[in-house]
Formats: structure tokens, sequence, C-alpha cells
């Protein structure tokens, strides 16, 4: 397996440092927009026999003509997409013009409904990329799409669960929480303010079998969950991810929530953003030294907040992605909380990455062994919850990353 890493942020230099351990590919290819990103990512994995297989490249990540090229000229036979969702669709179609295998971590973007934008969808995440499922199926491609950790890892508790710990299930919720702590800082998310911005702001999306999906208000319903390896309670509310998007096509419930443990001070942060208008991404003429220029409000503010990826040192404590599922099994009521927990301290000592980002890199990295050892096969436009859970999860723990779960 030769493959294009695009994106050497900080979810794909995490990527490069977890793969170099593992000996299931021929070559990584690592590109960014900024050749300085790509060859710091490949430098920091010094002169070992892993690293041998690592080559830095430029591209941009929105030229489909480019991207396809690169592929061509190292051949890769996959596209490991690590950029923000805007460059998504570009290298979707760059995959499938080449006729490789396509992975990425969050999915096409969505447009609210112009009308009852708190009520009906407009267009849901990844419904660009399910429109061409048919054209990849007929292609003999396999698109896995969503394989992050949420979505990602969250979605593979949901087939898990599904194929061996319930005979029925009512309703699948994702719970993501965490007790990090940035030293220095009064605001800084830990993971893309871009990304965080979209999918807090959107318009969440809920599933239920009786209506499809339909949507709510921005940080609706809240609840407080408990999460284990004591982190503890932390409210969780609505939050659109793609989960909600994916879970129904693979997985019978009745019911398919997602909800984010994000607390009152970062809720009021983003609702000021929006507010103000700062989280748009259409750009605004602003003056400069060189007259004037066009620049996107949410590019402004992600310019003016530290890179997550240079958090690590500054950050205490941990993150946990997980599913909580609720229904029945053997015709008892069961409820089970399946979990994967990253203590910060670990992951700077073990990587050099920080908690978030390295949670979001193990999980492509574990889904591209399973594909190059042919445990996942397919073809067409796939989710997580498309394969079997159980040899990603005996894969995870062979990393050295143990998922767990609680009866609730």
């Amino acid at each position: 397996m030769r493959v294009l890493l695009v994106g050497a942020g900080g979810v794909g230099t995490a990527i490069t440092r977890i793969a170099a351990r593992r000996s299931f590919f021929d070559r990584m290819v690592v590109a960014d927009y900024d050749p300085a990103r790509a060859e710091a990512a490949v430098a920091a994995l010094g002169d070992g026999d892993g690293a041998a297989r690592f080559v830095a490249e430029r591209v941009d990540a929105s030229d489909e003509a480019a991207v396809a090229e690169l592929l061509a000229r190292h051949g890769c036979d996959v596209l490991l997409n690590a950029t923000d969702p805007r460059f998504v669709m570009p290298l979707f179609r760059a995959a499938g013009t080449a006729g490789v295998t396509y992975v990425d971590m969050a999915m096409s973007l969505s447009r609210p409904d112009a009308e009852r934008p708190y009520e009906v969808c407009g267009v849901k995440l990844g419904d660009e990329q399910f429109a061409a499922a048919d054209e990849w199926a007929k292609a003999g491609a396999l698109a896995l799409v969503g394989m992050g950790v949420e979505p990602g890892m969250s979605d593979v508790f949901a087939r898990h669960a599904a194929d061996e710990l319930f005979d029925e299930i009512e309703e699948i919720g994702i719970r993501d929480g965490a007790n990090l702590t940035v030293d220095g800082y009064d605001f800084a998310p830990s993971f893309s303010i871009w990304t965080t911005i979209e999918e807090c702001l959107n318009p969440p999306v809920v599933y239920e079998a009786d209506r499809g999906w339909f949507t709510t208000e921005p940080f609706s319903e809240p609840e407080v969950f408990d999460f284990p390896e004591g982190i503890g309670p932390v409210e969780c509310v609505n939050v659109e991810h793609e989960e909600v998007l994916l879970v129904p096509r693979w997985v019978d419930a009745r019911r398919v929530t997602f909800k984010y443990g994000l607390g009152d001070e970062f809720i009021q942060t983003l609702k000021t953003l929006h507010l103000l208008g700062l989280d748009r991404t259409d750009p605004v003429t602003v003056p400069s030294a060189s007259g004037p220029v066009a620049v996107s409000p949410r590019d402004v503010v992600a310019a003016c907040l530290p890179d997550p990826a240079t958090l690590g040192e500054r950050m205490h404590g941990k993150t946990c992605a997980g599913t909580w599922v609720k229904g029945t099994k053997d015709g008892q009521p069961r409820e089970v909380y399946l979990y994967h927990v990253v203590d910060n301290q670990w992951s700077m000592a073990e990587y050099g990455s920080q908690a978030v980002v390295w949670q979001t890199a193990i999980n492509p990295v574990v889904a591209l062994e399973l594909v190059a050892t042919g445990a996942w096969t397919g073809a067409g436009v796939l989710g997580p919850e498309a394969f079997p859970a159980r040899p990603f999860l005996d894969l995870l723990e062979a990393y050295g990353s143990p998922w767990g779960m609680r009866e609730q």
C-alpha cells in the first residue's frame, strides 16, 4: 500500500507518528499547502527504518488535477484526507478520478434549510459524497468516509453494539467529554476552530426511525453525562455531527443523537462569534497597509487563536469519545457506554502529540491497516459501520490503545 496523506497539521502529523511504527504500507507521501509543515512532519520521524518510507511534498488540496498528478507520480493507491472539511469534495473527486481508495475523517459540508433551519434538514453532512455512491460502487472503488474518532471509532462502537451486545436498540447516542485544561489561555480549543464553529453553530441533526432526519436548535437538549476514568459529570448538548447521518444507514436504531460536552463558557464564546458575524466564511473587505483585502471572518478567528497542534505541552487532563447505547438483550433492558479515553500526558510522552489530535489520528491508520490486510473490503461510499467491528477493536488494542465498556 502506498498512501498520499494530504494535510500535515496536528492530525496529519500524529498520523505519521503512529503509522511509522506499523509495517502494512510501503510509502506515505505527506503533502501540505505549506511545504514546511510537510517537511517538518517527516523530519520529526528521525532516521529510523520506518521513517525512510515517508516523503514530503507540496500540494493545494483544492486543486484536483494537482492532487491526481501527485497520486500518479508516487504510485499511490490510497488518499488519506487530513484537511478541514472545506477540502473534502475536491480530494474526494481527485481520488475518484484517479481510481484510488479514499479515506477521510469528516464529510462534505451541510447547508441549512433556508426557511426552517431548526426543523428540517437542508443539505446534510455527506450528501454530496453519498450522491456519488453508485459511481464508486460501479468502479469497484472504496471511499471510507468519517473514519476519525467522531465520526469513526464512535461508529465502530455502534456496529459492535448491534452485532454483539443488543437484540434491539432503542437509542444510540454519541457522547463526547473531557476535563482538559490549557495553561496560559482563557480560550484555546483543542481542535480546529474552523471545524468547531461549523459543527457547533449549524443546526444539529437528530434521527428517529418514524420521522427520519430532522434538525433542532444549536446547544439543545442539555444533559449531564458522567464520563469514565476520572473525567466525571459534564453537561452535553446537541451538536451537528456525521454519526447521526451515518449510523442509521447501517445500524437499526429507533433514535440516534450526538451530544458534545462544551461547557457554558465555550458555548457563550461561540454564540458571541455568531452574534458578531465572525463565524462567517464568505469574505469581507478590510483595509490593510497594502490596500483593501478580502478575508473570511472565520479564518481571522482561527489565525488569532493558538494552533491546537502546539498546545500539547500546556494541556492537562483526559479526553473521552464514546457511544452510549440503550436497548434490550435476551428480553432484558440493557444500557452500555463504549468508550476510548486518552490521557494527554501519555500521548505527549509516547508520541509527542496532544490527546485530541492523537485520538483522531489513530483511527484512520487502524482502518488503513485493515484495508491493506483485506480484513475490511468493500466498494462504494461506506461509513465505518458498514464493516465488521471486531477486527478494528482488536487491532486498536494491538496498537496499545485499549477501549472500554461500562454497563450503565
